[in-house]
């Protein structure tokens, strides 16, 4: 599975958030559809089947994208001769 960019994942969770709310607030045609739109996009990006499963896997990815940027700012850094 490809893995989606940082920026890209966090863009569709906080889509999927805002419609999420709007949808509880005041469910219509429209919010649901944006709703379905941003789960789908969100289970595509994760490479799952639920919103829920998918919530857990972003979850873990922005944790290793997170620990692998740690990573490599502690990493020794050498000059080529």
């Amino acid at each position: 599975m490809l893995l989606p960019a940082e920026k890209e994942l966090r863009a569709v969770l906080a889509r999927f958030a805002e419609a999420r709310f709007r949808h509880d607030l005041q469910p219509t045609g429209y919010s649901s559809r944006v709703l379905e739109d941003t789960s789908v996009r969100l289970c595509v990006m994760t490479g799952t089947t639920s919103v829920d499963q998918a919530l857990v896997e972003a979850d873990a990815l922005l944790d290793r994208m997170r620990e692998d940027r740690r990573t490599a700012t502690r990493a020794p850094r050498t000059l080529a001769a």
